[in-house]
């Protein structure tokens, strides 16, 4: 079996060459690139860009399994996936630390304005401009007695809450309508309507997916609901926020600040208002990795691969009801799945 990879200096290739399978690489700018690269290979590694359309699974009738760093899969359409039987893989839980890590440093760097002040104290503020340093004294804030807001309650949205704790909020509140009060409950946080988390939180953090009912979720009128001395954190994806929206309200005085490791584009365009703004704080993508990340991640997104065709259940899987399209392919007429040992056992769907 031959396994494609989008070349990476952190790809495992020699897992691959272990198990037996033959492996290529390819640098993919498009999605032409990525159907030249998958086009007769049984498992694949993606990333973020170019994406896994439609286009490009329908292209590549072998393909099996196609294996995404960390958790995310908003480049992979998991419609598709599943309507022809290949497993669209993930790494949950991998980066949950760095994240939440990032989070909640993004946040502090807002509400003690690092930003600010270690560059001024660079340019020679603290000697020369003593108004400025009273400004800083006055303007710094802690997160004790305030309320936190969490949008997205999944593992990494968790991991902040149980961060924040550690500051002394005078509580922490959550908007998902997918995860219950009594599981909130376990780490002393209320959920509540998205409208009503705008409108209380002092400060927001930002940990959902990338669906349609989460894309912009954070736009021009969300961002009036909010305290205009509101603080707001992303580290989940760029297109949940609306970023002409948000650096319109930054430079309005609608909210106070925002920090952000993700934006709609990636890599932003050096003349995004974002980058310009004295309150905006911006860092590359880089809220998942650590040496550890780097390390374990790369082992268990080829590991996705060679399970599945193997015969073993994956780590992470973002279509579970891709199991039974597979079931009447087995059935009917296998195709792509001809010859492969049967997983679907190891699964709960």
């Amino acid at each position: 079996m031959k396994i494609a990879l989008q070349s990476s200096p952190f790809n495992r290739v020699d897992l691959f060459e272990a198990a037996g399978f033959e492996v290529v690489e390819g640098v993919c700018r498009s999605e032409d690139d990525m159907i030249e690269l998958l086009k007769d290979a049984d498992g694949a590694q993606v990333g973020t860009m170019p994406l896994t359309s439609r286009k490009v699974l329908e292209a590549c009738p072998k393909l099996k399994v196609v294996s995404r760093m960390g958790v995310g899969v908003d480049s992979i359409d998991l419609d598709v996936a599943t309507e022809l039987g290949v497993l669209a893989c993930n790494v949950p839980g991998v980066n949950t630390a760095e994240v939440a890590d990032h989070a909640a440093a993004m946040l502090l760097a807002l509400t003690r304005r690092m930003y600010d002040t270690v560059r001024t104290t660079r340019e020679g503020a603290w000697r020369d401009d003593r108004k400025l340093t009273v400004e800083y004294m006055r303007t710094v804030r802690r997160i004790s007695g305030h309320t936190v807001g969490v949008i997205g309650f999944g593992n990494i949205g968790r991991a902040f809450a149980m961060r924040m704790r550690g500051f002394g909020p005078a509580r922490i509140i959550a908007h998902d309508p997918y995860v219950p009060q009594t599981t909130a409950d376990l780490y002393g946080v209320q959920l509540v309507s998205l409208e009503e988390l705008l409108k209380e939180s002092d400060y927001i953090s930002i940990h959902t997916s990338l669906t349609e009912e989460t894309r912009y979720i954070i736009n021009e009128d969300t961002l009036k609901l909010m305290k205009p001395t509101a603080l707001l954190v992303n580290t989940s994806r760029g297109p949940v926020v609306n970023g002409s929206a948000l650096a319109s309200a930054l430079q309005a005085g609608t909210i106070e600040a925002a920090a952000l490791d993700v934006t709609e584009a990636e890599p932003v365009d050096s003349q995004d208002p974002l980058l310009s703004l004295p309150n905006a704080i911006v860092t590359p993508h880089l809220a998942g990795f650590s040496p550890t990340f780097l390390e374990e991640c790369p082992i268990r997104q080829a590991e996705n691969i060679v399970r599945v065709l193997t015969g073993e259940a994956p780590w992470g899987l973002a279509n579970p009801e891709v199991i039974k399209t597979i079931a009447v392919m087995r059935a009917t007429n296998a195709g792509r799945w001809e010859g492969v040992p049967d997983f679907s056992t190891e699964l709960a769907v």
